[in-house]
């Protein structure tokens, strides 16, 4: 099932070409420097003035906003692709998407907690793309029957966004997340 998240996109060829290619900037420019990242320095790099940049985007959030749907569109995508694996291979295939979303937009992890419309449309297209997944779990007896999807994005949210010492400390992390989530034999 594919996401509705309200986007600015407009319609005009050439207006779109801007707008993609602010919204490409962004979205290096959010990834290499997170929140340092300057407005300034999205317009540079998408070759576009100051102007065009505000002209798409008003604000800072925005632009953040944008970037953030079209990365929550590609994690509700990869629900459908996991959907035919086994259930907990399913579930726990899409949280490390989920773990990637996070772990490579942080300059967005504080962003789930917004109360704009847009940010309120991204959390629940990730509860309705995630929650079907962890039903199909819990029915067939592999994940805790106690627990819903909000409980285990924001479980996930939270220790993704921590700085960890390595990759693999944040693997064995993730892992017992996993373990917490799995019900017991």
């Amino acid at each position: 099932m594919e996401p509705e998240l309200p986007s600015r996109r407009p319609k005009r060829a050439d207006a779109r070409r801007n707008f993609d290619a602010l919204v490409a900037a962004a979205r290096e420019a959010f990834e290499e420097q997170r929140a340092q990242t300057s407005l300034e320095d999205v317009a540079r790099r998408a070759g576009v003035s100051i102007a065009t940049l505000y002209r798409n985007f008003p604000t800072r959030e925005d632009l953040v906003e944008e970037v953030n749907r079209e990365a929550v569109e590609a994690l509700c995508r990869a629900a459908g692709d996991v959907a035919d694996l086994e259930p907990w291979d399913a579930l726990a295939t899409w949280l490390r998407h989920f773990v990637e979303y996070i772990g490579t937009k942080l300059a967005f992890a504080e962003s789930l907690n917004r109360t704009t419309d847009g940010f309120q449309a991204c959390r629940r297209a990730m509860r309705e793309a995630g929650g079907p997944l962890l039903a199909r779990a819990q029915e067939a007896g592999a994940a805790r029957p106690d627990s819903s999807i909000d409980d285990v994005l924001r479980m996930i949210s939270g220790i993704t966004a921590v700085e960890y010492v390595d990759e693999a400390q944040r693997e064995r992390v993730f892992e017992f997340a996993l373990a917490g989530l799995r019900r017991s034999a």
